[in-house]
């Protein structure tokens, strides 16, 4: 069975001596181009920030400024037009998410990179508990131990025990998204990446998952978060990065 260790390589990022960074986006700009009709739609603006080890950084910004494209950008679900998003492994190498080949980024993705965001997607038939236990399989997790780490989760997520075995597909909005949460959260990621994770839930579901994003990030995890609600982000958040349109 392959266990994560959240450790901080001794190496330091390049021109910076901050040896608790974890990812250190450098310019980083995304525009959308329309071939078809000739067009480029702006993304965000050339953005600059740290990410740090526990720590929570929150993008904040007017509604379509980029804030979920970032997120993807980091992700490698976009390509950025320029710009470098440098990301220290566990093993002690920065690697430049933005142009890493495919292998390596899926590599990131299985072991280390974990993205939540505002929709679930999951093969048809799958039971919820399967669904959220998959990124432990894929990690060589025992079954058993998987099962009941994802059982754990849905208990925090105050999702109930008569939904674990069937598919998540016909769930409501918010239950989908405890599930969600719960999928992203499970292999304890060193980055997790947050979009709106506390949309679509009620007060008590919103408060479990705010109890349990703080204690992931006792364990060392960096966080990136889109949120909305101001009392969240002055809670939660120990940076906040604008992101504006171009």
């Amino acid at each position: 069975m392959l266990k994560h260790i959240h450790q901080k390589p001794t190496s330091s990022i390049k021109d910076n001596s901050d040896s608790d960074i974890i990812l250190q986006v450098q310019e980083l700009k995304k525009e959308f181009s329309l071939h078809e009709q000739n067009k480029v739609l702006p993304g965000f603006q050339s953005i600059s920030f740290n990410v740090k080890f526990g720590k929570l950084t929150a993008l904040v910004g007017t509604s379509g400024a980029g804030k979920s494209s970032l997120l993807k950008c980091i992700y490698r679900t976009y390509l950025s037009q320029s710009g470098n998003i440098n990301y220290l492994t566990v093993s002690g190498n920065w690697l430049n998410l933005a142009t890493v080949n495919e292998y390596e980024i899926l590599n990131l993705r299985c072991k280390e990179i974990s993205f939540v965001t505002q929709f679930l997607h999951c093969l048809p038939r799958q039971t919820t508990l399967d669904v959220v236990a998959k990124p432990l399989f894929d990690l060589g997790y025992e079954r058993n131990q998987a099962i009941e780490k994802a059982v754990i989760l849905l208990q925090k997520m105050q999702l109930p025990e008569r939904l674990w075995k069937i598919s998540p597909a016909t769930f409501s909005g918010g239950e989908k998204q405890r599930v969600n949460l719960a999928r992203g959260m499970i292999m304890n990621p060193r980055l997790l990446l947050l979009d709106e994770p506390t949309a679509s839930l009620d007060a008590d579901t919103s408060q479990s998952v705010i109890e349990l994003i703080q204690s992931i990030k006792q364990t060392g995890t960096g966080i990136i978060a889109v949120f909305h609600d101001p009392e969240l982000i002055k809670f939660l958040a120990d940076e906040v990065v604008k992101v504006e349109l171009n």
